[in-house]
């Protein structure tokens, strides 16, 4: 048991709960108590009988019927070797991103497009500036590339104010293709949408950068070159 909890991640807290048969709404109400900052999108019984699945922003927890205990980890079919937590989550991330907008996204879209994928970026990372000097490849696979920041320096850095002044130029495309290349910007402020940027990659917890996530909310962290990207893509659609 030891060894398939270290294989899932599985970490379990205690929460102080006073519900000591705790339906949907009692679950709701204690983490309401619990945890007042936590969004929570959704509260249903999980696959395993008395616990119930939580969505708190985009992502999923577990939490005992009796309003006990709160499990954070991978439920996993291991007859089917599945990992349910991830195919759900994949949900929770497609319904994040739409909700962010493509509005709030800065977008290279090829002539002929077959793909779309999301990608946090940060400026000054070696491995974004790989992939977007390489923009031309995933244009020519028929990949649209939707970018979201995350300066990993965090906010107020200079990777930071990077992605606030390609944000506010009047060509965000050209400004983030100048800025990859270690070209000096113009400093511009406005209303923009790093934060929002940053609190999404949080909710994904997104550990470093390139990640790439596709139009199923499925996650590939690290830099893809065109022909791999393109070939993970097909093997998704293929398995739909």
């Amino acid at each position: 048991m030891k060894k398939i909890a270290q294989a899932t991640g599985l970490l379990l807290l205690t929460l102080i709960l006073p519900f000591a048969n705790a339906d949907e709404a009692a679950v709701k109400q204690a983490l309401g108590k619990s945890m007042p900052t936590a969004k929570i999108e959704s509260i249903k019984p999980s696959e395993i009988k008395g616990v119930y699945e939580v969505v708190l922003g985009s992502s999923i927890y577990y939490v005992s019927e009796d309003g006990k205990y709160l499990l954070q980890g991978r439920l996993v079919d291991l007859a089917n070797r599945t990992d349910l937590t991830e195919q759900k989550l994949g949900v929770t991330r497609k319904a994040a991103l739409e909700k962010i907008g493509v509005d709030n996204m800065i977008v290279f879209k090829p002539k002929i497009g077959k793909y779309k994928v999301s990608i946090f970026t940060d400026i000054d990372c070696g491995y974004c500036r790989k992939l977007h000097s390489e923009i031309d490849q995933y244009m020519a696979e028929g990949i649209t590339i939707q970018y979201l920041f995350f300066p990993r320096a965090g906010k107020g850095s200079d990777s930071y104010n990077k992605a606030v002044s390609v944000w506010c130029a009047k060509d965000r495309n050209a400004a983030l293709t100048a800025a990859k290349k270690d070209q000096k910007l113009d400093s511009n402020t406005c209303v923009n949408p790093i934060d929002k940027h940053m609190q999404l990659a949080a909710e994904f917890d997104v550990k470093g950068t390139p990640m790439i996530v596709t139009e199923n909310g499925n996650i590939y962290p690290g830099y893809l070159p065109a022909k791999e990207l393109v070939q993970a893509l097909q093997a998704e659609t293929a398995a739909k």
